[in-house]
Parts: structure tokens; sequence; C-alpha cells
């Protein structure tokens, strides 16, 4: 795991962006195409601010998926991670993207992670693009995570620290608004892309960031498992980093 500290949420924004578009670039010379997963969140703001400005992107050979979703939440609600990903990446790239499948949380979970499945099992994802939750959760993955499950998609259960950060973060009012379930990336699909590109910014993300580089790898601490990847990124700041001996 490669950890960059920024001085602040800005410069890790920039960062993370640059080591993506980077990336995009090598692929699409070697390949031709692009396939990728991007994130929503609080995390993911300033990220996505710097890689839609990059008008030197060829995003008409991009395909893209999405980590999650809500199970039940209407896309017109301001949490909707499809309406945040369309009013904060899609609307803002410089040329129309090749394609983007949305997670749709209102069809049946179960039906949907089979479509889903059906799709992402068509591409090698090169890059994923992710944060990692107050709870230590990778995608939706709560502690304690499944490690095992093959399926690219799965329907999973929300804990009650995530529930709570949702609120934390603005989406929900309360923590009896946030959806109890959502779809979710699973760990295993996660970890099959050939990239791992994190941004975790913000002091409420400092325990998380000190569980990911200090704790054994452990469904407990569902990030500990991206020290086992390959290519993995972690992309912090001054804030989010505090509690790292350094």
């Amino acid at each position: 795991m490669i950890v960059h500290v920024a001085k602040d949420r800005d410069a890790l924004g920039a960062k993370s962006a640059e080591v993506v578009a980077t990336e995009m670039r090598r692929v699409l010379q070697e390949k031709g195409r692009v396939a990728m997963v991007v994130a929503t969140g609080a995390s993911q703001f300033e990220f996505l601010e710097h890689l839609t400005a990059d008008a030197s992107l060829d995003w008409t050979k991009v395909v893209a998926f999405h980590l999650d979703e809500y199970v039940g939440l209407p896309v017109t609600h301001p949490a909707s991670f499809r309406k945040y990903l369309r009013e904060r990446f899609l609307a803002k790239l410089p040329r129309p993207i090749g394609a983007f499948h949305e997670v749709n949380g209102e069809n049946d979970p179960a039906a949907e992670c089979a479509r889903l499945n059906a799709l992402i099992g068509q591409y090698d994802i090169d890059i994923c693009c992710l944060g990692i939750g107050e709870n230590s959760h990778i995608a939706f993955n709560d502690p304690p995570a499944d490690f095992v499950t093959e399926d690219a998609f799965i329907v999973v259960d929300l804990n009650e620290t995530c529930r709570q950060q949702q609120v934390n973060e603005g989406w929900f009012a309360t923590t009896g608004d946030v959806p109890r379930q959502a779809i979710s990336m699973s760990v295993k699909q996660i970890m099959r892309c050939a990239m791992l590109v994190n941004s975790v910014p913000g002091e409420r993300k400092a325990q998380a960031v000190k569980w990911t580089l200090d704790e054994p790898v452990s469904p407990d601490y569902p990030a500990t498992i991206m020290r086992d990847h390959a290519r993995c990124y972690l992309n912090v700041d001054a804030e989010s980093y505090r509690f790292v001996a350094h």
C-alpha cells in the first residue's frame, strides 16, 4: 500500500485525480478502453472536481460502474448515490462517457445484483476509486465484512455506526431515515480490480486510517484487506493521518 499524506482536502483530491488520470492514460494507450469504478460520499468531493476538470482524458472510451446504492431510496433523494454521480461526475465530464452502469436500489435487490454481476463480469476492472468509512468499511461492507463471497455485487446490512456516519455528513436527518440495506460491490470484487485509489480526508476518518495501517487484516476492520492488494494507493490529509505514528 502506497500512502501519500497531503496538506489538506483539496491537495488530497488533486493527488488522487493525478494518480487515476495517469493510470487511465496508460491503460487507454495499452488497451484502448478503461473500465473503472467510482465512489460517492463527502470523501470524494475534491477528487471528482479535479478528475472531471481534466479535459485531456478521452471519456468516450471509458466504461464505469459505481460502488453501492441504498436499497429503496429514490433517485430524487438528496442522499441517492445515483443522483450524486449524475450531478458531481457525469454532468461535469468534458465529453460524454462511453458507458455508465448505475446501481438502482429501487429495483428488486436480488435481481439488480444479478443484472450488475452479469455486466461487470464482461470486464477486467482497471481502476477502483473508493474511500474508507468511519467504521473501516469499504463500499458498504461493514464489519464484520464478508471476505469470501465471489459475487461482484451483493445485498448488505448497514450497521449503526455506518448509518450514523450518513447523518453526521448531512445526508439524512436521523439514523431512522437511513435505509437499513444497500447493494454494494463485494470485497472480493474490489480486490479483483487492478488498481485501488483511496481518498480519505478529514478528522472523522483518522481512527479508520490508523486501523487500516496498524490492525491485522481482518473482517472486523474491512479496509485492512487492501494491504494485501498489489497496487493500492491510500491518499490522506493531515487530519485523517493524525493518529498514525510518523
